[in-house]
Order: C-alpha cells, then sequence, then structure tokens
C-alpha cells in the first residue's frame, strides 16, 4: 500500500506486472476495513482498466 484506504477513501498500491511495477487505485474488500500505507495485501477483485479491490494478506 502507498497510500492509505479505508470507509470513503481510495489508496494507492503498486502491483509487479510484466517485469515493472505499475500503481492501481484500491478500495477494500470490506467497506468498513482500514488499511494502512506498508500493509502487505492480496488483491481479490481487478475492474479494469486501473482499479482493484484489496484485503490485508495478514490479520492486522
Amino acid at each position: 500500500m502507498t497510500g492509505r484506504i479505508g470507509p470513503g477513501l481510495v489508496g494507492e498500491v503498486m502491483i509487479p506486472i510484466r517485469g515493472g511495477v505499475e500503481a492501481f487505485y484500491a478500495h477494500p474488500v470490506n467497506p468498513q476495513d482500514e488499511i494502512g500505507v506498508g500493509t502487505i495485501i492480496v488483491v481479490v477483485e481487478h475492474h479494469p482498466p486501473r482499479t482493484v479491490y484489496v484485503a490485508p494478506a495478514l490479520p492486522q
């Protein structure tokens, strides 16, 4: 996570793709969750072109 996400907030994640790294807008899968900068996440869903829904990879 490079930008905090939570209720009403859109964050940013950097995802390794095709040998590089690309930025995507990130929303929490559970709209009530807050995910902080530096949290390791799992991409649950992708909405083209640049939106992903994410969840923390490890319990917070």
